[in-house]
């Protein structure tokens, strides 16, 4: 009888560099680009993953994160799969603040959205829904493989959570440009290989 093999693939989800602020008055979606740190950032971290065989990309269709995934893009000769289903559960709204900044403009506010772990009026299950099925069909798709996918730090606590068996909490804080590495055999069986992974930040002040 022959053993059981333990084919996985690698999944690793790199939170977007740090965004600009805005606060639109039309109302019309924020969806920030990267700030001059972001892009350096973003360069960091491409450089480091350049390292590894990446066998594709993916990428939320916010600009924060697609322009979080370009240097590594660049460099792999790879093109930016964009998946929907990975963007941010505030992707509709009219402001964008760093939690950082918010934290010093809004010290209420920034306790009572820490302690509640998601914002007023978030259709929770939609989110985790889309957010997880998503993430199982990519893993399906590139079973024996490593991909990158650039999405948010919402997406990556709800795909932590789930694999961790904590149903959806938001309970850290990926830091920006951030790796996080999960494991997926062909049996669906998940695993954590990394959270908040920021070597490749250390030359350079964050």
């Amino acid at each position: 009888m022959k053993p059981l093999q333990w084919v996985a693939m690698e999944l690793i989800l790199i939170r977007h560099g740090l965004p600009l602020r805005i606060e639109r008055e039309d109302g019309a979606p924020a969806d920030p680009s990267l700030s001059e740190t972001g892009h350096r950032q973003a360069a960091a971290v491409g450089a480091w993953l350049a390292q590894e065989k990446i066998d594709r990309i993916y990428a939320s269709p916010m600009r924060r994160a697609h322009e979080t995934a370009m240097p590594l893009a660049e460099e792999l000769g790879l093109s930016i799969e964009l998946e929907p289903r990975v963007a941010e559960f505030d992707q509709h709204s009219d402001a964008y603040i760093p939690l950082e900044e918010l934290k010093v403009l809004d010290p209420e506010k920034w306790l009572q959205f820490m302690q509640q772990g998601y914002p007023d009026g978030m259709d929770l299950e939609g989110f985790r829904h889309g957010v997880v099925e998503s993430l199982h069909e990519i893993a399906r798709e590139n079973a024996g493989g490593r991909v990158a996918v650039f999405c948010h730090g919402g997406v990556i606590n709800c795909w932590a959570s789930d694999v961790i068996g904590l149903g959806f909490k938001l309970f850290f804080n990926p830091y920006y440009s951030s790796v996080n590495r999960f494991l997926v055999s062909s049996g669906n069986v998940r695993s954590v290989g990394s959270l908040g992974e920021c070597a490749h930040l250390r030359d350079f002040e964050r």
